[in-house]
């Protein structure tokens, strides 16, 4: 059943390599291109940007050590899903989601030396990211949400049963 992680990580991936396809080859010419607005009110703009750093910019022109820790998190990421899928689906979907997001920001680091990233979100004038970057952020997004809210519930059931079986 793991295979489906596979699977999903493989599709996520194709799908940011795609996009990034035509943000290279059709919005890199233009620079940006107005993409989602109501009225006079922006909310998303695509803009062809190449970040050679990490996180907002950060630890710009570090190509090789971004490389070589993306790398290691990216194996680190696999052993975890697998790992993880055993005990908890919601967490190997969740490190799928991480990993899939890892290696398709790695492709362009050792492809180009930058990642290519093209959603502006215009509302915040928040940076400017890419697929892979939506699936990392999701799967942070989502083990918050596991450690506040799943863990705890399984912890006090664990509990309830070790004190059942205690009891009998």
């Amino acid at each position: 059943m793991s295979i489906l992680l596979v699977i999903a990580a493989l599709v996520l991936i194709g799908a940011d390599q795609l996009v990034k396809y035509w943000a290279v080859h059709t919005l890199q010419p233009v620079g940006s291109m107005d993409f989602l607005h109501i009225g006079d009110f922006d909310i998303l703009d695509l803009t062809y940007l190449e970040n050679d750093g990490a996180i907002f910019g950060s630890m710009s022109g570090q190509r090789w050590f971004l490389v070589g820790f993306t790398s290691l998190v990216v194996i680190a990421g696999i052993i975890a899903m697998f790992s993880a899928w055993k005990k908890s689906k919601f967490m190997g979907w969740t490190i799928m989601l991480f990993v899939a997001g890892g290696i398709g920001n790695l492709i362009d680091r050792i492809r180009f030396g930058y990642v290519v990233d093209m959603f502006e979100f215009k509302m915040f004038h928040f940076a400017i990211f890419n697929v892979a970057d939506i699936c990392v952020t999701c799967a942070f997004i989502l083990i918050i949400i596991y450690v506040i809210f799943i863990e705890p519930k399984k912890e006090k059931a664990k509990k309830a049963a070790a004190e059942v079986e205690e009891n009998e």
